[in-house]
């Protein structure tokens, strides 16, 4: 059978006591007020959980994919919006670790595992959200560097994040996509700025924001790979980083699963514990059910994700697009379990379900997590297979 190792157990008892102990006292008071969780912030630094997955030649904890993962889960199973920190330091930073130069890693990576800066990414823009290659960010040569113009759209952290890895096409008139280049924005750049914070649905106190660029230089050292290479690493960094979106859709859903266990042992109705009704029993097993089946397929697509293996644009699409469906689908039938009580903010669940909806559109659109799943059953003839040794044991 397929089982974890017990370092991974161990990582998560230690993640668990953290985000109950430091994260959940603090999580409907930082959706209420749309703040910056500085407490679980401060908390995850303190613990190396804010960046597990920075290597350890640059002060990082090292962790391997699944172990983010379970950071990433157990964190958003109390808070989603706390749960964005490892997530998107992961994201930002990642597209550095394969393409950068050793000199960049060393200069950007070192800072956000100390916990001094956070890392963010700019890839969408305002009329380029699932067509990315159809960008208008520009970066021109100058001299030695390079001019960045343009703005990107829906940025997680930003403002709160020190660096930036934005991707800006570089050869207006090369082949589409592969004129795309990537860099290292940092917040202090002259030229550099923010648009106000978005009124999100859910994970409010994320700041979710514009960034804008007019005229901003850049060394040419700031460049990640290759001019033209960019896209390519984008796209590669979500083939791994959607694994962890998945880890997110599961950590919320177990959340809400759990205030709703909690609540039906609780409530009574007709003289006896609602838990006792088979109507009932019926919704908690197909949420328990589903959960942990999306589970399974984040924890084999995470080992997939530190293998690099050539099915992982399958398995980080399918742990994406599955998990968050799930987790839609879980914390709304939480949200009916509890009844009125669900509908309020007394109680978890409502912050979960409008948390949950963000899973199902950012890193990609559901609908184009099918399109990328397509794509490779139609190149392969037939569809990936998960093997016997896909998941730590």
């Amino acid at each position: 059978m397929f089982r974890i190792s017990e370092d991974h157990e161990a990582l998560r008892e230690a993640v668990r006591a953290v985000a109950r102990d430091k994260i959940a006292p603090y999580a409907a008071e930082v959706d209420q007020a749309a703040r910056f969780p500085q407490e679980a912030y401060d908390a995850l630094v303190a613990t190396d959980f804010h960046a597990p997955h920075v290597p350890e030649q640059y002060g990082g904890a090292g962790a391997d994919a699944l172990a983010t993962c379970i950071v990433i889960e157990e964190v958003a199973r109390v808070c989603a919006t706390s749960s964005l920190i490892p997530g998107c330091n992961k994201l930002g930073s990642l597209p550095l670790m394969l393409g950068g130069s050793e000199e960049l890693k060393r200069r950007y990576l070192t800072p956000l595992a100390r916990g001094t800066a956070a890392f963010s990414y700019g890839l969408s823009e305002r009329e380029a959200g699932s067509d990315t290659a159809s960008m208008t960010t520009r970066a021109t040569p100058d001299g030695d560097g390079w001019i960045l113009n343009g703005q990107k759209s829906w940025i997680t952290n930003a403002g709160f994040s020190e660096y930036y890895t934005v991707l800006a096409v570089t050869d207006p008139d090369g082949r589409r996509g592969a004129n795309v280049s990537a860099f290292v924005v940092e917040k202090s750049d002259a030229g550099f700025s923010f648009g106000a914070k978005e009124r999100k649905l859910g994970i409010k106190g994320s700041p979710t924001r514009e960034l804008h660029f007019d005229n901003v230089r850049l060394p040419a050292d700031r460049m990640i790979g290759a001019p033209g290479e960019g896209l390519k690493i984008a796209l590669r960094t979500l083939d791994h980083t959607r694994v962890t979106i998945g880890a997110q859709a599961v950590g919320i859903a177990q959340g809400a699963l759990d205030c709703a266990l909690d609540y039906v042992k609780e409530r009574t109705q007709f003289g006896k514990r609602i838990a006792e009704f088979q109507g009932i029993q019926f919704m908690l097993a197909e949420m328990a059910m589903t959960l942990e089946a999306a589970r399974q397929l984040v924890y084999a697509a995470a080992a997939k994700s530190e293998r690099d293996d050539p099915d992982l644009p399958f398995f980080g699409a399918a742990a994406k697009c599955y998990a968050s469906d799930v987790a839609m689908r879980v914390t709304t039938d939480a949200v009916q379990l509890l009844g009125g009580y669900g509908y309020t903010q007394d109680f978890p669940a409502e912050r979960m379900m409008r948390d949950a909806k963000i899973t199902q559109i950012y890193e990609g659109t559901n609908q184009i997590q099918r399109i990328v799943m397509a794509r490779q059953l139609l190149a392969q003839g037939r569809a990936p297979l998960v093997a016997p040794t896909a998941l730590p044991r």
